[in-house]
């Protein structure tokens, strides 16, 4: 059976994904540019400002809120080394308090604040996560550029987390071996994989760990 051609911006099956975090990936990003075929005009370059909160209980739901609107991705396996993601539960502010129980705080893997009312506002959510110690809101800024690599989605972003900026790599598909070809020839051979939770946890002071450069 033919594989399915990714394409940038539309929904296909859980993908899998590389992507690394560091100082310097100006080498790799301009391999990545020249490799790629032609992407449409509205992946070229884009910019967004974003806040992902952070669970000290959680590793494996990863909740960002992007123009008033609420997307959690849940882990689902690991595979050669590339992790695999699959969308959780997408909503928007106002947001009901059955959404808040039965999907946003499980996510987050800490006791369930007392709700009250029908719905909350991104103002009332916020409170509720800056009064958890378990929970850190985490201002993200992203400008990224697009490729499409091996039939892989690809990007170079520099990314600004809590006022750090740092730069990030990656390529994304549902078949391994077009990830794989796509590392190797842009040199991110052996390179760590690790996803936007490790690297802001790190960033915080969550995790002890350096980025890759």
């Amino acid at each position: 059976m033919a594989k399915a051609e990714m394409k940038i911006g539309e929904v296909s099956k859980p993908r899998f994904e590389f992507r690394t975090f560091g100082q310097d990936f100006e080498e790799e990003a301009y391999l990545m540019s020249r490799l790629s075929v032609p992407v449409p005009e509205k992946v070229w370059e884009r910019e967004s400002d974003e806040i992902y909160i952070l669970s000290k209980t959680n590793d494996i739901n990863n909740t960002k809120i992007r123009d008033g609107k609420m997307d959690i991705k849940t882990f689902v396996q690991t595979v050669d080394g590339l992790e695999q993601w699959n969308p959780l539960m997408k909503g928007e502010f106002p947001i009901a308090k059955e959404v808040l129980e039965n999907d946003v705080f499980p996510a987050f893997q800490v006791e369930m604040p007392s709700l009250t009312k029908a719905t909350y506002t991104y103002e009332e959510f916020m409170e509720m996560i800056n009064a958890n110690v378990n929970l850190q809101a985490v201002k993200v800024h992203k400008h990224r550029f697009g490729y499409m690599v091996n039939d892989t989605i690809c990007e170079y972003g520099e990314v600004i987390i809590n006022g750090a900026k740092v730069v990030t790599i990656n390529s994304e598909s549902t078949e391994i071996e077009d990830i794989k070809k796509t590392m190797e020839q842009v040199g991110l051979k052996g390179v760590e994989n690790i996803n936007y939770l490790q690297v802001i946890k790190r960033i915080i002071g969550w995790i002890d760990q350096p980025l890759v450069n």
